[in-house]
């Protein structure tokens, strides 16, 4: 699972992006499937980019491993 989320390997990303989009047209797709509430069709677009933007960072958080996130100090991005 590791190798999953953390390899930068060309299989490994297209295998995410595969399962992001399919999780997305899931959830988009969910009110067809359990049938309790319908959600207009341009909306469903809106949905699955979402969901996508959301997996993204959460899929990269879980196989970040070790990494530590290091805040530089002072503000050394200020800007002048």
């Amino acid at each position: 699972m590791n190798e999953f989320l953390a390899s930068n390997e060309w299989y490994w990303r297209l295998a995410r992006t595969i399962v992001q989009g399919v999780l997305g047209v899931v959830i988009a797709n969910i009110d067809l499937i359990m049938g309790w509430c319908v959600l207009d069709p341009s909306v469903r677009g809106l949905v699955v980019a979402l969901v996508m933007a959301v997996l993204s960072p959460i899929m990269a958080a879980l196989g970040g491993g070790d990494e530590d996130i290091v805040i530089p100090k002072g503000g050394a991005n200020r800007g002048a």
